[in-house]
């Protein structure tokens, strides 16, 4: 009884929409997403207008906007609608008061008039466009007006483990731009590679990056290179967060640099997984180069959080190290956890005395101790081992928190079990919408809840190749949960749109894995 009710109301809601357009006037947002708008995440209003635009191989797009702000370049329009544009603009004398990263796009049967108050509005704005005309001759006359749930909405991608090309990386940046998402989370450094180049330590790209044994593992990016990335990134309104890893998963930096090791020497490189040999915390000579290396990194990235890592640093050789015991001794602190907090405390306010913030994974939030500056941000992740703990710790000690649970949130976990994901460490695409604990946290609006990060991790030789089918089609799930602001949108409706929009991403280069069990096995 309950099913047929729920077709009977889907198939009036469709019905009053359709007579609602006839009559030429306007209709709810979700009426109108009912009607096959298919756009992703969804908007937050949708208003439909008599009359249609007809579509050529240059569109019509006046850009409404205060005369100080910038608007994107030809090159990056085109590239973004996928055709030909002929440019406008109307200039307001005053600042256009709008939310940030909000934008309105009002389609007529004279083109597109896009109206935002800042860069990232007018970015998101030619998204939806290109989602809506793709593929068409016409596109309903409409007014979109949206705006995000999440100030913080990322993606992460692993470049520690396995190399990627730059190639690669500016298509997942594109990625990013598409669905909406603001910031590229760069993990750039792995017990298995060393990637950003570092004048002051050279070894770390000359030997670190080089210690991988199999293909993929091997690979840096050069000064010049990740300043083209972010430049690349900053025109489609991503952000790019790097992360260096420490005090865990140093082994590449520390084949490289032994002495910044506890023992000094016999530094092994694990194929899977982490060791006890990371960052000796007691050397004030670790201390200095880790400061030196985030310098460089912050002159690459104009990012104003740094990510530092922080998780799974194993403390055995630390228990043992005469340098970290005597650290603990003379700063009074209670232990080798305390002494990673006192670690994290000194990058962190190196990073505040230059005007950056800096993110921790959550293992820092496992337990009391010393006390983190407020400049810390900290990543939830471990949410099969603790929970929401860290959640509820970070939020207790008045830090701002990331929200990227393992479950669902690792696109790298596949559908159905593969090397060394069993089968609990496996989702589909309804676990992702319907039962992402992120979701719980999000609904209680929290302001120190900054937002989420769906993380691609490459460990077990997630090779470039397999990306794509590890991210498409689950990350629509969790784009739709960190940016739409309106009613909630049912599981078969985010199918449907999903169905409405493959072919266009299709065109752009990306490909689709399965969406659930019961669908063929990925041919990874």
């Amino acid at each position: 009884m309950r099913f047929t009710t729920k077709i009977l109301n889907k198939a009036l809601s469709r019905l009053l929409a359709c007579l609602v357009i006839f009559a030429g006037g306007n209709i709810d947002a979700n009426a109108a997403l009912n009607d096959g708008c298919g756009v992703l995440p969804t908007p937050q209003s949708i208003i439909r207008h008599e009359g249609e635009y007809s579509l050529r191989d240059t569109v019509c797009i006046t850009f409404v906007h205060s005369p100080d702000l910038h608007v994107p370049s030809q090159s990056v329009l085109e590239a973004i609608v996928g055709r030909n544009a002929e440019i406008r603009h109307k200039s307001c004398e005053q600042a256009v008061n709008m939310a940030n990263e909000a934008y309105r796009l009002t389609i007529s049967g004279d083109g597109a008039e896009i109206t935002a108050s800042d860069y990232s509005g007018l970015i998101y704005a030619l998204q939806t466009l290109a989602q809506l005309t793709a593929g068409h001759k016409t596109v309903d006359c409409m007014t979109v007006s949206d705006s995000p749930r999440c100030a913080w909405r990322a993606f992460m991608l692993d470049s520690g483990r396995q190399w990627q090309s730059i190639e690669s990386i500016k298509k997942y940046i594109d990625m990013a731009s598409m669905l909406k998402l603001n910031r590229f989370h760069w993990h750039l450094t792995e017990g298995l590679g060393w990637r950003p180049e570092i004048m002051a330590y050279p070894d770390l790209t000359s030997i670190g990056s080089n210690v991988g044994t199999r293909p993929g593992q091997t690979g840096y990016y050069t000064r010049t290179q990740m300043m083209e990335i972010v430049e690349y990134a900053r025109q489609r309104a991503v952000q790019i967060v790097p992360e260096i890893d420490m005090p865990g998963h140093s082994e590449a930096a520390l084949a490289a640099y032994p002495w910044a090791s506890c023992a000094g020497k016999d530094i092994k490189i694990p194929e899977t997984g982490f060791s006890d040999n990371i960052f000796c915390a007691g050397k004030d000579t670790v201390i200095v180069m880790l400061k030196t290396i985030l310098n460089e990194i912050c002159d690459i990235f104009p990012s104003e959080y740094i990510h530092i890592g922080g998780d799974e640093a194993p403390k055995g050789n630390w228990d043992k190290c005469p340098h970290c015991i005597k650290r603990i001794k003379d700063v009074g602190l209670n232990d080798s956890h305390d002494l990673q907090l006192w670690f994290a405390a000194q990058m962190a306010a190196h990073l505040k005395s230059i005007g950056r913030k800096a993110i921790l994974w959550g293992d820092v939030m496992d337990s009391p101790g010393y006390i983190l500056p407020d400049n810390c941000v900290v990543q939830w992740w471990n949410f099969r081992k603790n929970g929401d703990l860290a959640v509820r710790n970070a939020l207790k000690a008045g830090h701002e928190v990331i929200l990227s649970p393992n479950y669902y949130n690792y696109l790298n976990f596949p559908v159905t079990p593969w090397a060394g994901y069993g089968p609990d460490r496996t989702f589909d695409i309804e676990d992702a919408y319907l039962r992402n604990p992120m979701s719980v946290v999000l609904d209680k609006a929290d302001p120190r809840v900054i937002g989420a990060t769906c993380a691609l991790w490459t460990d077990y030789e997630v090779t470039e190749r397999m990306i794509d089918s590890r991210v498409f089609p689950r990350i629509f799930a969790l784009i739709q949960i960190m940016w739409h602001t309106g009613k909630e949108i049912s599981f078969d409706e985010l199918r449907a749109d999903i169905d409405r929009l493959r072919p266009f991403f299709e065109s752009r280069g990306f490909s689709f894995g399965p969406a659930a069990a019961s669908q063929p096995a990925e041919g990874s």
